[in-house]
């Protein structure tokens, strides 16, 4: 019996020691916060997600407590946790009216894209462009293997028939997607942009036509019916970000498009 006891006792005993040890260390090593930092730190809404660039809800505050980070740092909490953080630090939040969403510029979905051969592996799409530098004929055009949507913290991206989509209500413009994609058709634009072209692929449009049925093919229709709306760059049709545009206009431009690339919001 004594054979089992005493190990048992030596444990616990050591158990104890190293207990009472790790709070003295703890007690003695402990980093301060000001009051400023934790009332900024309560005022946040504590999803530690990590799309403000700092690491979690702790370095934010911390941040915005030395001065190094705006109020406005955290992106998903909006204007009322902006209003809370800006309170905690005894200064006015100003008011801004800049948020963002991600788009995917790429509308190539399984029936429009052409494939150059069957993909079977590792369903990431880095490592699709590393092991084989893409399955898609068009080396402008989403992969669809979703990479995007495993880095979205927020639900707001999905892959939809081989392309992936955003949710503009989800998203948050944290910035996650567009530093995940290695196509870099993922670009973050402002929310009251009225309308956007789904395409990246700077090919002369018989080349773009070829890869993809849903291509820009720089046929120019779209400017020169609203030439105020979209310009052409580079075998690319570009569309203005100025939230004034007349929806009307721009609707018009994307009909007379032929491969229907052309998206505008309401």
């Amino acid at each position: 019996m004594n054979e089992i006891l005493l190990p048992v006792i030596v444990l616990g005993a050591l158990g104890f020691i190293f207990a009472v040890a790790l709070g003295l260390i703890s007690s003695k090593f402990k980093v301060e916060t000001s009051v400023t930092e934790e009332a900024v730190r309560n005022a946040l809404p504590g999803a530690n997600c990590g799309a403000c660039g700092y690491p979690g809800c702790d370095g934010c505050a911390e941040a915005i407590a030395k001065g190094e980070a705006p109020v406005s740092a955290c992106v998903i909490g909006g204007p009322t946790t902006t209003k809370a953080v800006a309170e905690a630090m005894g200064v006015e939040a100003v008011s801004s009216d800049n948020r963002q969403v991600a788009v995917v510029k790429c509308n190539g979905d399984c029936e429009s894209a052409k494939d150059l051969f069957e993909y079977s592996g590792l369903e990431d799409c880095r490592a699709q462009i590393a092991l084989f530098g893409g399955k898609k004929e068009c080396n402008y055009g989403c992969i669809g293997c979703g990479t995007c949507e495993k880095t979205c913290p927020f639900d707001a991206i999905h892959v939809h028939n081989g392309v992936a989509k955003v949710d503009r209500d989800k998203c948050v413009a944290c910035g996650k997607c567009v530093a995940a994609c290695p196509k870099d058709i993922i670009t973050l634009v402002p929310y009251d942009q009225k309308a956007v072209v789904l395409c990246s692929n700077q090919e002369k449009g018989k080349d773009a036509r070829k890869k993809c049925d849903k291509a820009c093919i720089a046929c120019t229709l779209c400017a020169k019916t609203y030439p105020e709306g979209f310009e052409m760059k580079k075998n690319l049709s570009v569309e203005n970000i100025d939230p004034n545009l007349d929806v009307e206009l721009l609707q018009q431009a994307a009909d007379k498009c032929p491969n229907k690339c052309i998206e505008v919001f309401n």
